[in-house]
């Protein structure tokens, strides 16, 4: 993996779970990994449930908008994240792949979709100690 890891979050539509996704690792990594996301059917636009929910915890995606995933995303990831919807990304030696079981919030209200954007930040959090751990500043 580069000096700046990249990652590239997968779901059907691009726009739920890999919208948040995508958000939260910007949110809580900052400039230390470089994020995409991207749909193999993308929507027409953000889940409005997704951007309220991301909206009560401080981050605004309501400007995001649905992207397709392309076989030069994939190449240029380190990590590419499915999220539970069975998509098929093109495989790419030396790429790690990870598939992050979670419910769709497609149709649902803001009220599901929550515990849908809490479980996406813990899994966030776990991938951020893995592979952007924050360095203690060297001391001299």
């Amino acid at each position: 993996m580069a000096d700046k890891p990249s990652v590239l979050f997968v779901c059907v539509h691009n726009a739920g779970r890999s919208q948040m996704a995508a958000a939260w690792l910007t949110h809580l990594a900052g400039e230390r990994v470089e994020v995409r996301s991207a749909g193999s059917a993308p929507g027409e636009r953000v889940n409005p449930a997704a951007v309220a929910a991301m909206a009560e915890v401080g981050i605004d995606i309501s400007a995001e908008t649905p992207k397709v995933l392309t076989v030069d995303a994939v190449r240029e990831s380190d990590v590419c994240i499915t999220m539970g919807c069975g998509d098929a990304c093109p495989v790419f030696p030396g790429k790690r792949y990870l598939d992050w079981k979670l419910d769709d919030p497609a149709g649902q209200g803001v009220e599901a979709v929550r515990p849908i954007r809490d479980e996406i930040r813990a899994l966030v959090e776990g991938l951020i100690a893995e592979i952007a751990p924050v360095r203690p500043e060297a001391t001299g």
